[in-house]
């Protein structure tokens, strides 16, 4: 994955191209791929850190950074996705590390709590997250709310 560029910055320092190529990319796999409409201009991207991964001009994965009282109590990670380019490599894992990690630093070590596609529920607990709620929709998509403590 040496080819990968990695980027983490505020709302702030997204110039237009970024932004444009972030709301795309989660479109793409949240409200296309998944067939899922909902409102992802949510009014949380202003308030967060954003982490991408570049492959050759194109996100290959992105990670909302969410800070504490925002969504939850906790700080969080949301939007966590790969797409086509970042498929089949295991840049959803290298993705994840590096959301905590950067969580951690922006926002304290304390608990990350997460909204997780059920289906995902496995691959979170790889990263220590328990379940902490029952499922519930979301979007028409089975959730669970997950910790890492």
């Amino acid at each position: 994955m040496s080819e990968l560029q990695w980027q983490s910055c505020s709302f702030a320092d997204l110039d237009g191209k970024v932004l444009y190529a972030m709301l795309a990319a989660r479109q793409q796999v949240f409200i296309v791929e998944q067939n899922c409409p909902y409102l992802d201009a949510d009014g949380a991207d202003p308030h967060c850190a954003h982490l991408i991964a570049w492959r050759r001009g194109e996100i290959a994965a992105y990670a909302r950074l969410v800070p504490p009282k925002l969504k939850f109590a906790e700080a969080s990670i949301g939007r966590v996705l790969t797409t086509p380019i970042g498929r089949g490599q295991g840049l959803g894992h290298e993705l994840m590390i590096r959301a905590l990690s950067s969580v951690a630093h922006a926002y304290g070590g304390g608990p990350v709590r997460i909204g997780a596609q059920q289906y995902l529920e496995r691959f979170y607990q790889s990263f220590g997250f328990y379940t902490v709620s029952a499922s519930y929709l979301e979007d028409g998509i089975a959730h669970v709310e997950m910790l890492k403590p």
